[in-house]
């Protein structure tokens, strides 16, 4: 595919350029590129570099995740003189970001999830723990989540839910077409999080 001609004529990179150039050196530092978005048309251009781990993305990390990448981007065309002048952003994903691999389930692990299935079903539950194949998911036991969950969508893991308030469901990841994380605006329940395998001090965090 021929270089966007918006990028060629600000002399910015391409996003498998920029990808393949950090995926590495932020590979030894624990984190993944999770995506790169260039703005050619911004003023000045920018880069923006999403990246992710389990443990998540704070500011120390940021800070040195940037310090690596701005150096790496040099080497592209190393004279200031005539390489591009654009802003660099070191981000982590959104919370609109849509759940798309096993590993970002596992990151997402005791956020609140809506989940639209293979068949049209959408349910809105706590993720608990996931494998490469399947996710655990918290829904309120009787309501439309817990109900909608059923059938084909995936079945019950056990109805130990706190007096019958919540059931564990088991969806095949083959089984999800879109999951997407939720705003919470109030505590989550303590017996929710517990089945979804976090402590309440970790859903707070």
């Amino acid at each position: 595919m021929a270089p966007d001609p918006k990028l060629r004529s600000a002399r910015l990179p391409s996003q498998k350029q920029v990808i393949e150039l950090l995926d590495g050196e932020f590979a030894r530092a624990g984190y993944d590129v999770e995506d790169v978005v260039i703005d050619a048309d911004a003023r000045p251009p920018r880069i923006t570099v999403v990246a992710d781990s389990d443990d998540g993305l704070d500011l120390d990390a940021v800070a040195e995740l940037s310090r690596s990448a701005s150096e790496l981007l040099d080497r592209i065309d190393p004279d200031p003189d005539r390489g591009a002048r654009y802003v660099l952003e070191v981000t982590s994903p959104g919370v609109d970001r849509p759940l798309v691999t096993a590993k970002h389930y596992r990151r997402a692990q005791g956020r609140k999830v809506e989940v639209t299935l293979s068949d049209g079903t959408r349910l809105v539950g706590r993720l608990g723990e996931s494998t490469d194949d399947t996710v655990r998911l918290v829904v309120p036991a009787g309501g439309r989540g817990g109900s909608a969950a059923g059938g084909r969508g995936g079945s019950a893991a056990g109805g130990r839910g706190g007096a019958g308030k919540y059931t564990v469901r088991e969806l095949p990841l083959s089984g999800i077409a879109k999951a997407v994380v939720q705003v919470e605006f109030s505590p989550p329940d303590q017996r929710e999080l517990e089945l979804a395998g976090r402590s309440s001090k970790e859903g707070e965090a």
